[in-house]
């Protein structure tokens, strides 16, 4: 949370930064902090888990319904939500390999992440649950149970520190250029693969708004609408997931069709979350702003991006919450506090992995705190996002929700895509800028008297268009504490100006 990042500028003058995490711990950690596997290893794993996924997936259904179905969203032995965990426990969770404990949370955590994903988007298709868990005990909203959890998470231990290494190994014997062939092959399939399953689920929804048009006697008519090659991919799936077959979402579609608006973003919509994203950063900025002031005698900026203050951080965090506590906000302030602290650890874990690994940048630094993880996590500043949750939910979200609903339809739908497009730009921009203030930074691309005019005229438009809107000065102001990374060491912005006089 971002009050610890003041306290920890107060206490060593590092914050905000550009490449002070990865370096300074490089040594300690022996290299983990970097992404460890290279794209090609990644994949790989994508292809291999997505088939092992699979094949669970199988078995599983075997040993329970006595009988082969595939239960997969393509038609070729791939299961890709498994893939996709596998390569995010690989990029976010390579620090936890010999830490078995926090492994087993993490990687149960990022499961239950990307079930909820892809529950919620095959939900969004058919305004219905494709696999329901809501009949048993300790589930989520019917998306996955707690024994799913320990699975996945015992799976993922064993996938991190046991079957990585295999893999690795056996790819080591398979020739890079051949390696690379077969990828290219099977993606291509994968691809094709996916995009006839994508065409047969919109013709299915197409087909299901026919039928709720009909009369029963033109129904068995329009369930054959579709070439073959669709209609037999929508019956696997059926089989599949009995909860899409027609006769059992016939209900839920009329149930969920659409009425004509009356109130602006109502309930817990995407319009909704975003404007509670952009508000949230702009209060985390202030608070920010007002702590540091307080707490360090002067004001500093605390934006994340160089165009208004907004800590996309605390706005992101507001969102999260609000999209996965919603359903949760009339439960006692104990359930609230206990989720918001695991989630609201795990979100700032992954934040800290993602700059990290984008920018070559954390935003802070925990290490020299008692009761931390990596340094990108502490207990303490966990139970700060608890307590965060229970405000947020219990006390400024339902006035934050009230205003935003009063705002005409009209034109807040208008005003929502002005912001949404402003905030894009201003994000891709803001990375821009501080990748190329860090080039700057580190030597070669820094403009001095010495530089020649061949190398200036070696910048590109956009590296000239950056050099000149976003110099040094400004990025110093909008990132006041950041840190450069010279020789495998973080220095800071007044030794890299003393270091240029003296050179």
């Amino acid at each position: 949370m971002m009050p610890v990042n003041c306290f920890v500028t107060k206490k060593n003058d590092i914050l905000t930064l550009a490449s002070l995490y990865s370096n300074t711990h490089k040594k300690k950690r022996k290299g983990e902090n970097k992404l460890v596997y290279t794209f090609y290893e990644l994949c790989w794993f994508f292809l291999i888990y997505s088939f092992a996924g699979w094949c669970a997936g199988v078995v599983a259904n075997a040993v329970r319904n006595r009988k082969f179905v595939n239960t997969g969203f393509m038609n070729m032995p791939f299961c890709l939500s498994y893939g996709v965990c596998a390569v995010l426990c690989c990029i976010f969770l390579p620090e936890l390999r010999h830490r078995i404990f926090f492994l087993f949370i993490g990687g149960a955590l990022l499961a239950a992440f990307v079930s909820i994903m892809t529950g919620l988007i095959l939900e969004h298709i058919f305004h219905r649950k494709w696999w329901d868990y809501s009949k048993n005990r300790f589930q989520y909203e019917g998306y996955f149970g707690i024994w799913h959890l320990l699975i996945f998470g015992a799976a993922i231990v064993v996938m991190m520190k046991f079957a990585n290494p295999l893999i690795l190994q056996i790819l080591k014997q398979i020739p890079h250029f051949i390696g690379r062939i077969i990828l290219i092959i099977a993606y291509i399939l994968m691809g094709i693969d996916f995009l006839g399953s994508v065409i047969a689920i919109l013709q299915l929804k197409i087909k299901l708004r026919r039928i709720m048009q009909l009369n029963e006697n033109m129904q068995k008519v329009s369930e054959n609408f579709g070439n073959a090659i669709t209609v037999r991919i929508q019956k696997r799936m059926m089989r599949a997931y009995p909860n899409i077959k027609t006769e059992n979402i016939k209900e839920s579609v009329r149930k969920n069709t659409k009425k004509e608006k009356t109130v602006f973003a109502e309930g817990c919509c995407f319009f909704k979350i975003f404007w509670l994203f952009l508000i949230g950063a702009f209060i985390g900025d202030l608070v920010e702003t007002l702590f540091c002031r307080y707490s360090m005698g002067r004001w500093m900026s605390r934006s994340s991006v160089v165009y208004g203050p907004f800590s996309i951080v605390w706005g992101l965090g507001c969102a999260m919450f609000t999209a996965l506590l919603y359903k949760y906000k009339e439960k006692s302030d104990r359930y609230i506090f206990m989720l918001g602290t695991v989630l609201g650890g795990a979100y700032e874990y992954a934040c800290s992995i993602f700059t990290e690994l984008v920018f070559g940048t954390v935003f802070w630094d925990y290490s020299k705190l008692p009761f931390n993880l990596g340094g990108r996590i502490n207990l303490l500043f966990c139970f700060f996002w608890g307590i965060a949750a229970v405000v947020w939910l219990k006390i400024i979200y339902p006035r934050l929700s009230n205003l935003i609903e009063k705002i005409p339809i009209k034109t807040g739908n208008i005003l929502t895509w002005i912001l949404i497009l402003f905030m894009i730009f201003n994000a891709g921009m803001s990375t821009l800028a501080l990748n190329r203030y860090n080039q700057r930074q580190q030597g070669s691309l820094q403009k001095t008297p010495q530089m020649t005019a061949a190398a200036e005229d070696s910048r590109t438009d956009l590296e000239k268009f950056l050099d000149k809107h976003f110099p040094d000065k400004r990025m110093e102001q909008i990132y006041p504490n950041a840190k450069t990374v010279v020789d495998g060491k973080p220095v800071s912005q007044k030794d890299m100006k003393e270091k240029r006089k003296s050179s």
